[in-house]
């Protein structure tokens, strides 16, 4: 039996996590502890993600709250060290690209635990992205490397890493999705609090917005905004509005157009609920990218950069930097790419039984 820590600390790690906990009940060689650090520790950003996922209480709770970034990754680290001292685990397992990733990543190899990186590789290059300096070092420790496409093990291995250590297992965010969509097929879709909407406004678009590049200054929110708006006259555009994009809208005193429908925050299944008959998804999310990238949905992503390339390369995803009318191109390339884009190498639901199996392997050489 191995003992392993799942760490959790915003929203897209609960995505992540929720595969791997059914995985690993199935494999029946695991004993595992859920950890949820709270980096993101509002109660609609987090606890209904766990409620819709199914994933029930967390074993331990950080309480990280918010902070700086060093604040909030010392805050993490500190707790962890505790976590890890009382359970022993003999790997810790850690998903995607936020502090809670690296904190407990270093605290784990400084206790000499193992460490798995799920989510492992992806690159955008731009080094003044807090989640690139994140992934580069928590990459740099990790014992396991699990890669969700080619170009996360080519990055791998152009930084040195043993070919031992790099797996390409496919993406537990679409083993996620696929299982999710199972279960929309059976759910009764009036119990959402918004379910009204959507027969309400036909035809529509889907948006999410959060990324500080994009809503903490004005001007770029405007132009986002401003895209969004001649998009708006063609088809609704349903949008729940992140927490922190909220709070800029109103700083900024920005009205926005009234075929813009603007909804709170939702949980996973209902947000899925709604962007999987989206006409075309814009976001600055990263996980977005990926699912509508593997339900066949025209994305455009509002950024200049992705992580995420094989969205771009075999999927639906166009890249459209911030400026209005870049965007508003974008949406144009994104609607005719529906009518050739495919689905990336091994993104078949089953990437959470070969990271267990792998990490399974690996124990027993050790042991």
């Amino acid at each position: 039996m191995v003992r392993v820590i799942l760490v959790a600390g915003a929203r897209p790690n609960f995505m992540k996590i929720a595969p791997l906990m059914r995985a690993a009940e199935s494999a029946g060689e695991i004993e595992y502890s859920l950890v949820h650090t709270g980096q993101h520790y509002d109660y609609e950003m987090s606890q209904a993600f766990f409620d819709d996922l199914g994933m029930g209480k967390p074993d331990y709770f950080l309480n990280a709250g918010s902070g700086s970034h060093a604040e909030q990754t010392a805050s993490i680290m500190l707790e962890f060290e505790k976590v890890c001292l009382e359970y022993k685990p003999d790997w810790v397992l850690v998903v995607g690209d936020v502090n809670s990733t690296l904190a407990c990543a270093i605290v784990s190899k400084k206790l000499h635990i193992n460490v798995a990186h799920v989510e492992a590789g992806l690159r955008s290059f731009d080094r003044t992205m807090p989640e690139e300096i994140n992934r580069l070092v928590t990459d740099s420790i990790s014992d396991l490397c699990y890669v969700t496409e080619r170009s996360g093990e080519q990055n791998l291995l152009k930084e040195n890493h043993p070919q031992s250590r790099v797996h390409l297992v496919g993406h537990v965010m679409i083993d996620n999705l696929l299982y999710q969509m199972k279960i929309l097929e059976q759910f009764d879709a009036s119990a959402f609090a918004h379910a009204e909407d959507k027969p309400r406004v036909g035809p529509y678009a889907f948006m999410t917005l959060h990324r500080p590049a994009n809503v903490d200054n004005a001007s770029s929110l405007r132009s986002i905004v401003e895209a969004i708006g001649v998009v708006a006259e063609e088809m609704p555009v349903i949008f729940p509005v992140h927490p922190r994009t909220r709070k800029k809208i109103d700083q900024f005193g920005m009205v926005l157009p009234e075929n813009i429908v603007q909804l709170p925050p939702l949980g996973f299944r209902e947000s899925l609920w709604f962007w999987k008959d989206a006409q075309v998804v814009f976001t600055d999310s990263g996980g977005l990218q990926e699912e509508t990238t593997a339900l066949g949905i025209p994305c455009v992503t509002i950024r200049e950069n992705t992580e995420r390339p094989v969205t771009v390369e075999v999927g639906t995803n166009v890249l459209s930097g911030i400026a209005t009318e870049s965007i508003l191109a974008a949406y144009e390339q994104a609607m005719e790419k529906r009518k050739n884009s495919g689905i990336p190498e091994k993104w078949d639901g089953k990437a959470s039984e070969r990271i267990w199996k792998i990490l399974l392997d690996q124990h027993s050489k050790e042991v």
